[in-house]
């Protein structure tokens, strides 16, 4: 039939008919848009189509959109009698947030503070709940599982739970003195983040300390957070350039310096007891990643202390070594605890490898006159100089057991010395090495107006070749010979862990022989089959932490 023949009314009647048909396929073409709520009552079947939308759409903004829908679905899904359907719920809410913080922390500014975002029309409230107080300003989010771990911290030691397990990073702070305890490398700890809903369904993605709150209640049930302890502490080794510091510090590099201190991996806890660790000879505490990594993530030790970090330059005397690790404990627990009234003060833990062993002996030992007697035929009291000098010296050379310690855990340490610094390698080492210390001054200017008191071989040392860490570890060094007979104080117990090499002409760790690293009187000795590095010998870092399960 002809267009023509058609009658009017049945022209219309075909264009109404043509109209419907291309709507129809215009709804059946059109971009899939993410629908409300499918059901109010049914939260969990609702979130799990959402999810389904999220892992499906290509558009970023959409699927965030369909993540936190879907989050916030499955957190009101929680919130139920039923074990089986509650628990699906926690492990789709902490999907659909991991979904979420995939887009987010790839399409966001790096740096993130309390605010509202805007996901495609939904309104999402960012709340930082009880974080830690040393993240300052605004904080840059990483996902703990997409850190790298270096090979010296060992495993990583993750728990699984709810939500996100995260590292916030912000720089150092500068606005309070306690900043100073935070190394500069900047500030990193863990973080748990999760989707919460309101009453009214709005969601917010709420960021918190898994240590603080290891938990979240949802209804009538609690569940643990994911918490990952290894990710910040990995961050922070990647950012540190401690090693290389060390080591040039030996041949004369003053950046070391400008590090010194002691340092907190965590925010100070007036009721756990610190764990000071002292590195060794070129070294930094860096070596002692393996250990704090273990100790970070065992519940029980994580709840009963806390880890401070020791730098100082290991290119000056032991004695000077000494002081100075002192000067910096003295300083922060007058940050920390200015009354000095904290639980925290007592049953403190020393650990030091090698030279750091021979420093934290001494610093829980009493000097009484063996040492000045081995410097001076006179007493203190008689020498010449300035009032400055003569405190300097006194300090250097008299000293207490530090006060609050209560066990002590030496590590490869040359207690009466190491040949290796006799021999060629020593030698030369002690020409290279060119301590600078304001003691070390002090000390050529009692040489100078002293020098019928002092013995010819340390004027030597003090005037020309100057006195350094390879010269005091030295088995002839009179001083230091001197401080082989000084022991920890009755009170402290303290163990020895030592390496020993099979075949080694003489017994020992090939740096250290186990003649100068065992001690009588210690509470247990560990030898175990290692060179030097014993820190990174696995049945060595064993004993270390059943010492410290042990009581008090």
């Amino acid at each position: 039939m002809r267009r023509e023949h058609l009658t009017p009314w049945v022209c219309r009647f075909l264009a109404i008919v043509g109209l419907c048909l291309v709507a129809a396929c215009g709804v059946s073409i059109r971009p899939s848009a993410v629908p409300e709520a499918v059901s109010h009552g049914d939260n969990l079947a609702e979130a799990r189509q959402f999810a389904q939308q999220a892992a499906n759409e290509s558009r970023p903004k959409w699927s965030a959109r369909a993540a936190v829908r879907c989050a916030a679905a499955a957190y009101r899904a929680a919130d139920t009698d039923d074990w089986i359907d509650s628990h699906a719920a926690i492990a789709l809410s902490t999907t659909c947030t991991g979904k979420l913080l995939d887009i987010l922390l790839h399409a966001t500014s790096k740096r993130w503070t309390s605010t509202t975002m805007d996901i495609a029309g939904v309104p999402l409230t960012v709340e930082w709940r009880d974080m830690s107080p040393s993240l300052a300003g605004a904080v840059q989010l990483i996902r703990a599982d997409k850190v790298i771990l270096p090979r010296s911290i060992g495993p990583r030691a993750a728990a699984p739970g709810y939500g996100i397990a995260l590292v916030a990073m912000t720089a150092r702070c500068n606005d309070r003195p306690l900043c100073e305890l935070y190394p500069p490398e900047g500030v990193f700890r863990p973080a748990t983040a999760w989707v919460e809903a309101d009453a009214d369904g709005r969601p917010r993605l709420v960021l918190s300390d898994p240590v603080a709150h290891p938990s979240v209640v949802i209804g009538s049930r609690s569940y643990p957070l994911s918490m990952d302890l290894t990710a910040p502490y990995a961050m922070l080794i990647k950012s540190s350039r401690l090693n290389r510091l060390a080591v040039w510090n030996l041949l004369g590099g003053k950046q070391i310096g400008l590090r010194q201190g002691l340092y907190l991996l965590q925010d100070y806890d007036p009721d756990k007891t610190p764990i000071v660790m002292v590195h060794g000879l070129g070294a930094s505490p860096l070596i002692w990643g393996h250990l704090t990594n273990l100790i970070l993530n065992a519940p029980d030790l994580r709840a009963r202390y806390q880890i401070w970090h020791v730098v100082y330059q290991t290119n000056a005397p032991v004695l000077v070594d000494r002081l100075r690790v002192q000067q910096f404990m003295d300083k922060a627990w007058r940050l920390v605890d200015p009354d000095g009234k904290d639980p925290a003060r007592h049953g403190m833990v020393l650990i030091g490898h090698s030279m750091g062993g021979v420093v934290a002996r001494l610093l829980v030992s009493n000097s009484h006159d063996v040492l000045w007697n081995a410097a001076s035929t006179v007493p203190i009291n008689q020498i010449h100089g300035s009032a400055d000098d003569q405190a300097t010296i006194q300090s250097v050379f008299y000293f207490t057991p530090y006060p609050g310690v209560s066990k002590a855990i030496f590590l490869a340490a040359p207690h009466l010395g190491s040949p290796a610094s006799d021999d060629f390698i020593g030698r030369l080492a002690k020409w290279v090495v060119t301590p600078h210390a304001p003691e070390l001054d002090a000390l050529r200017r009692f040489a100078d107006t002293n020098s019928a008191t002092i013995p010819h071989q340390l004027l030597a040392e003090y005037r020309k070749d100057g006195l350094s860490s390879i010269s005091t570890l030295s088995t002839n060094q009179p001083v230091s010979h001197a401080a082989h007979a000084l022991m920890p104080a009755s009170g402290i117990r303290y163990y020895t862990i030592v390496g020993s090499l099979p075949g080694a002409s003489v017994p020992g760790d090939g740096v250290v022989p186990l003649s100068s690293a065992i001690l009588p009187g210690a509470e247990s000795t560990t030898i175990v089959t290692s060179g030097h590095k014993v820190y990174n010998n696995n049945e060595a870092l064993g004993q270390i932490i059943k010492i410290l399960r042990e009581f008090p």
